[in-house]
């Protein structure tokens, strides 16, 4: 028998090996993260004109400059330690190590000589292109497998992801009959792909939705990101203590549960193209869902983080502007203010990113504490 080889062939032999059908986010984690053939393993995905989607890193150095403020002013306050790490995941190329290295170098030469850069990869394809786009920066660079193998990270660190989450495979539910059912996938006669309604998959998903409160038509679909919550509290573990700062899309949960988004957030992304045809050409386009930011918060407080902020992307990084050291620096170039324009604009990507902020150090979840214009934007 020929050997499966593609991520759609992998799903049709583990679906017929599971007994006639697979959870979406079985299906989902074998599309984006199958070795050898799902979308991300298969190679440094291109971003930006010449690949299937637009980053904030895709659109140019600014992002890192602003983060390597927001990193600067982190490493101050704490003491400014001379053991301090930069902790990205899901880096894909390295070019915001880069962009946010370069900065530091520039505004803040002490910082520079003494941060160390980690990033959290799996894949070994990814970690040769990294250590290739780092060039001379490479002396810093040290790679872990995921956020629990951070035993070795210093004390002291900034912790930050930009859209990782809304990649993390999903389970699909729907609300019928005053109760959940799960959206499965099955193999048709054809041989195509399909949805189709089953039980639920698992006892971790039931409790996942015994606290979905909002008042739902018949019908609803939405996604619930179990591997979100489990990736938040392994982090919560890992050892270091400082800012977990993650950029994504999505919504607070009220948002999130809308009547309008009736049929969901998942989506398929090819050469600049969305669209809900998400079982076709799996492995070859990204595959994404919005994120939930108020259960992510909720999850946060449970392992003992404190929610520092939660605001658009556009407001935080003009913030950021302000209160770095480069803001009364010479007039911006044309070029420079473009990009800024593209990150900060309501109508490109300031309003549809959100920058949540959490903290990770000792009695943070006291809620005196707590940044409550973020908790009353999250809903909590």
């Amino acid at each position: 028998m020929a050997t499966a080889n593609t991520a759609t062939d992998i799903i049709r032999d583990r679906i017929n090996a599971a007994g006639g059908s697979l959870s979406w986010a079985e299906v989902m984690q074998i599309a984006l993260y199958e070795p050898g053939a799902g979308y991300y393993r298969r190679g440094v995905r291109r971003i930006g004109r010449s690949g299937d989607f637009y980053t904030s890193v895709s659109t140019g150095p600014v992002f890192g400059e602003l983060l390597g403020s927001f990193i600067e002013q982190a490493w101050r306050a704490t003491g400014a330690p001379l053991d301090f790490a930069i902790i990205e995941q899901g880096a894909n190329d390295g070019t915001l190590a880069v962009d946010i290295l370069r900065e530091l170098q520039r505004m803040s030469p002490e910082l520079f000589a003494n941060v160390q850069y980690m990033i959290v990869e799996p894949d070994d394809a990814h970690r040769v292109t990294q250590r290739e786009t780092l060039g001379i920066f490479a002396n810093k660079l040290s790679h872990v497998d995921n956020p629990a193998a951070l035993a070795e990270a210093p004390e002291h660190a900034v912790f930050l992801c930009n859209e990782l989450p809304d990649a993390m495979p999903v389970h699909r539910v729907q609300f019928t009959g005053g109760g959940w059912r799960e959206m499965h996938v099955r193999v048709t006669q054809s041989g195509r792909l399909e949805f189709f309604p089953g039980p639920l998959s698992s006892t971790q998903l039931a409790d996942e939705l015994f606290h979905i409160r909002f008042a739902l038509p018949e019908g609803f679909i939405t996604e619930v990101n179990l591997a979100m919550l489990d990736w938040l509290r392994k982090l919560a573990a890992a050892h270091f203590r400082g800012p977990i700062l993650i950029f994504d899309y999505g919504h607070s949960a009220e948002d999130y549960f809308a009547p309008e988004r009736r049929d969901g957030s998942l989506r398929r992304y090819q050469a600049h193209q969305t669209d809900d045809r998400v079982l076709e050409n799996l492995g070859e386009c990204d595959l994404t869902t919005h994120v939930n930011f108020t259960r992510l918060a909720q999850q946060a407080l449970d392992c003992g983080l404190e929610i520092s902020e939660f605001i658009e992307q556009g407001r935080f990084l003009t913030r950021l502007l302000a209160g770095s050291k480069s803001s009364s620096d010479a007039p911006r170039s044309a070029v420079w203010q473009r990009q800024f324009h593209s990150l900060t604009h309501p109508g490109i990507m300031g309003r549809v990113f959100q920058a949540l902020v959490l903290d990770k150090k000792p009695g943070a979840a006291n809620p005196a504490t707590q940044n409550m214009a973020a908790r009353r934007r999250l809903g909590l």
